[in-house]
């Protein structure tokens, strides 16, 4: 496998609402481990509030501006976490095809496993 040479997508945006990259060889470097615990961060507060929006959908006399709310702050974390995902996948390696004799691409089953 080889590294994908991408430039990093960066978890926040410039002043101007437009995506921001990292263009570095050090996965460790000052602005990448920034970038990492952001991306934690975001995740850490959409998992909190999944966790919110199950009690609040429980909750069968929720206010519709609690409801709004919750729908708005649901809408900036699954866009911090697709942005995350987005960033992370760019950064997986890639399958170099010259040298992946044998390799399995998924598993193989027979026609007759699917009814």
């Amino acid at each position: 496998m080889t590294p994908h040479n991408e430039l990093r997508l960066l978890p926040w945006t410039g002043p101007d609402g437009k995506p921001c990259y990292l263009s570095t060889d050090d996965e460790d470097s000052h602005l990448s481990r920034l970038a990492d615990r952001t991306e934690a961060l975001q995740l850490g507060r959409a998992e909190d509030l999944v966790s919110h929006a199950l009690e609040v959908l429980a909750d069968e006399v929720t206010e519709l501006e609690k409801l709004l709310q919750l729908a708005a702050g649901l809408t900036e974390a699954l866009k911090d976490a697709l942005r995350a995902a987005t960033s992370r996948g760019h950064r997986l390696p890639t399958l170099d095809r010259n040298t992946c004799e044998g390799v399995v691409e998924g598993p193989h089953l027979p026609a007759a496993a699917f009814g």
